[in-house]
């Protein structure tokens, strides 16, 4: 590991911020992650972009909330804000498992430790900043403020919260990816402005002190979405608010600013800024990062996470795939805003020259790998536009799906000095792939890219994610039919027999998904029996905020149809459905034997059981 003085990183003690000279810090931010200085964390993106834009920041990782608040008080009062992150996950997700078990690990602290955050994490920070400082500006954001930034469903609790600014008592949420609103909110401190009086940064909410709000900018229109009170009265209100919220988030020119009253306040939703420039994605991405883990976990173990991103590089923000359980696209919206690849072979470069890079890059991908590059052909069609996907029911006759870029980028990627393989570790959406285009040479590079990907930048196995078998299931989650995996498998049974390569598709599979039953289940046992799979990457369907399937999971409305969809909700159901992933173990085999006869499959019973 490269030994770096201790002056490169964002101070995390009163010593380190006096070793750079400084009496007290401008910002202070509090993280429920271990203070990673990678572009991959996102405490370490912001605290960096402040120190670019000529703050002194300081760092609280993982503060401890239940001793004497020692953390909280030891950089005393900043000169402008504190600022709140519940880290790169959901603190919620991250402490429990889908049947609501407290998880034994944290992939975010050293050692793998869990309980070095509290549940709520976000909540929980607010609310001892604003008791011990009253009148300090406290700012929030990170994913779970950005996916609780109105009402949600909480799996956890079981139960409707309000948007997040009403239980935490902060003064301004930034929502998404926040760096371009962090730079107009330094923009307007450096003007004199107070925190309170920043009302129009896009991408940004507040929490307005009475249910009359001030008049929205020229450029923006007001939408009143059902209030808090109102969804907790009827789920269908509920849901028909997340369409709205749903569509707003994947605007390519948003300027509808959202507002939802909670008791006697109103929360103030923001449109959010248009997609990234290439430029903007660089500047974000070239700060001086050390790319590692603050020297003060030495010897307490190594950071998970850290160890699975460290020699990856992220190429691309955004998915305009719009999966029903999925979080990217109300956090970083379905537009592609794609780094250049000066600014990617730079920073593969910067990779090899770390100490310990053996020549193999773990991921050259983003939230799909195969997006990069990829947007709309004529962008006036995409200003109107408010499908929830590019890709479902179908792609969208607007795409440019080309992958050619992407097959580039790769070789150039393996062409840096020191690098032997470059892999792709990011899933990959086949149904962009095989999707015919009217231009055959587009349909060739495609092909290529997958062949090329097959061959040269797996490592044995290729995961892919095709979810579920059953059509109706697919088509609640927003995927593809099952018949383009058959074609996926096909290719790449082909692909491995030409190339003389003895490589494995893995296969990943979701249960109790809203729309899901013992049939679908059954029908998902027997045919990937037929393929020969017995499968290992599976998992049960967790409710999180603001997915379209948790709506359904708590509302049983879809909200764009406003249609009654059942799912599965106790603990038996959820099992019920887990075991016919695991067909061939024993021990389930009476169990599923019953339940096929209970449905009255027995022409499912023999495929499975013969």
């Amino acid at each position: 590991m490269k030994d770096y003085p201790i002056t490169e990183w964002l101070p995390t003690t009163v010593k380190e911020m006096q070793l750079l000279g400084w009496d007290r810090p401008d910002v202070v931010l509090f993280s429920g992650d271990a203070y990673v200085d990678h572009p991959s964390f996102g405490a370490a993106v912001i605290g960096r972009l402040l120190q670019r834009e000529g703050m002194k920041v300081a760092i609280v990782p993982q503060p401890n909330w239940q001793d004497d608040l020692r953390d909280f008080r030891k950089f005393g009062e900043p000169r402008h804000f504190f600022a709140v992150t519940a880290g790169c996950m959901d603190s919620m997700v991250n402490h429990y498992t889908a049947n609501k078990r407290k998880r034994s690990n944290d992939a975010y602290t050293p050692g793998d430790r869990p309980g070095a955050r509290p549940d709520y994490a976000t909540i929980v920070y607010c609310n001892l900043l604003k008791k011990l400082y009253p009148h300090v500006p406290l700012i929030i954001g990170g994913i779970e403020a950005s996916l609780r930034r109105v009402t949600h469903y909480d799996y956890w609790s079981d139960r409707l919260r309000p948007g997040i600014l009403v239980e935490s008592k902060a003064d301004l949420l930034f929502y998404g990816m926040g760096e371009k609103s962090l730079l107009s909110l330094v923009e307007k401190i450096n003007q004199g402005h107070s925190i309170p009086e920043m009302t129009v940064i896009p991408q940004t909410a507040y929490l307005n002190p009475s249910l009359t709000v001030p008049p929205a900018t020229r450029e923006w229109q007001d939408f009143e979405l059902f209030s808090h009170e109102a969804c907790q009265s009827e789920k269908i209100n509920y849901a028909k608010n997340f369409k709205v919220v749903e569509e707003e988030s994947n605007r390519l020119e948003p300027n509808i600013r959202l507002v939802q009253k909670c008791g006697d306040q109103t929360i103030v939703l923001n449109p959010a800024w248009p997609p990234l420039t290439s430029e903007e994605c660089d500047s974000f991405s070239d700060l001086p990062f050390t790319r590692l883990p603050h020297p003060r976990y030495h010897g307490k173990g190594t950071i998970p996470a850290y160890e699975m991103i460290r020699h990856s590089v992220n190429v691309h923000r955004g998915c305009f795939g719009g999966c029903g359980f999925c979080t990217i696209s109300a956090h970083q919206g379905k537009f592609i805003a794609s780094r250049s690849e000066k600014s990617i072979l730079r920073e593969v470069a910067d990779i090899t020259r770390m100490p310990d890079f053996k020549g193999y890059i773990s991921d050259v991908g983003g939230p799909s790998a195969n997006m990069y590059r990829l947007s709309g052909i004529d962008l006036q069609i995409c200003r109107l536009c408010k499908r929830p996907s590019c890709i479902y029911p179908s792609v969208c006759k607007n795409l440019n799906t080309d992958h050619q870029p992407m097959s580039s980028l790769y070789r150039q990627v393996e062409k840096v000095s020191g690098v032997k393989k470059a892999f792709i570790g990011s899933g990959i959406r086949y149904d962009l792939i095989f999707h015919r285009n009217a231009s055959e040479q587009i349909n060739q590079n495609n092909e290529a890219y997958l062949e090329q990907v097959i061959t040269r930048h797996v490592s044995g196995r290729l995961k892919v994610a095709p979810e579920h078998t059953d059509d109706k299931v697919l088509s609640i989650m927003r995927k593809p039919s099952f018949s383009q995996f058959l074609q996926l498998k096909k290719f790449f049974d082909q692909t491995n027999e030409k190339h003389g390569l003895r490589q494995q598709l893995i296969p990943y599979f979701i249960s109790s998904h809203p729309g899901s039953d013992a049939e679908a289940m059954a029908d998902l046992a027997a045919r990937t029996k037929a393929l020969n799979f017995k499968l290992e990457q599976v998992q049960d369907f967790t409710p999180t905020p603001m997915t379209l399937a948790t709506v359904i999971y708590y509302s049983g409305y879809h909200p764009y149809t406003l249609k009654k969809i059942s799912t599965a909700e106790s603990a038996q159901q959820k099992l019920s459905q887990r075991r016919f992933f695991f067909w061939y173990q024993q021990e389930n085999r009476r169990e599923l034997i019953a339940e096929l006869r209970r449905i009255n499959r027995p022409d499912l019973e023999k495929l499975l059981f013969g």
